[in-house]
């Protein structure tokens, strides 16, 4: 053998050789051309997501928005009722400690009307000076004769809410001391 032609079958090996690997690197390129396709097909599928998540977060986004003013002015109309009912709580105490201190001293001048009666009652010469009084079923305050309830000063023309609460509370205190004495 000569050496051409042993450059020739060394030639013809490394041809064998070459094609052999342009077959296996033509197959890998068709496989990452198969990928390729594969991937751009994902990298859209993808794009898309991002689209419709970006549109919701917008949607998300306004709805918070909404939910915030909404919720902002709701806040501002508890706040406001919050305040007027302290406004009428600070008020209707104002107009209960009135109302103790009228309650108050009707009780007083009941009190020291009872006890002026009393002291008329003890001067009194048909009084029985023992202390048992008149009898058990005799009074001594005069008796309405239309109601049967004792009878009570009236004032004329009351003018200020004082006088008519003094009165009515006079009023409703003989009512009780009639029902209480005739059970």
């Amino acid at each position: 053998m000569s050496a051409g032609m042993m450059i020739e079958l060394l030639v013809a090996f490394l041809l064998v050789l070459t094609i052999g690997y342009c077959m296996t690197l033509n197959r890998r390129l068709k496989r990452l051309r198969n990928d390729e396709e594969a991937l751009r097909a994902t990298i859209a599928e993808l794009i898309t997501a991002t689209e419709i998540a970006e549109r919701a977060i917008l949607g998300l986004k306004a709805t918070a928005g909404d939910c915030d003013k909404n919720l902002a002015h709701r806040l501002m109309e508890a706040e406001r009722l919050s305040s007027e009912l302290q406004y009428y709580v600070s008020q209707g105490e104002g107009v209960v400690g009135r109302l103790v201190k009228i309650s108050d001293a009707v009780r007083d001048a009941g009190a020291a009307r009872r006890v002026a009666a009393r002291a008329a009652m003890e001067q009194d010469p048909l009084y029985d000076q023992v202390g048992v009084g008149y009898g058990a079923q005799q009074r001594y305050e005069p008796v309405d004769r239309r109601s049967g309830a004792p009878l009570v000063e009236t004032v004329e023309s009351p003018r200020r809410l004082k006088d008519v609460a003094a009165a009515t509370s006079e009023r409703l205190m003989a009512i009780r001391q009639k029902r209480g004495a005739a059970a």
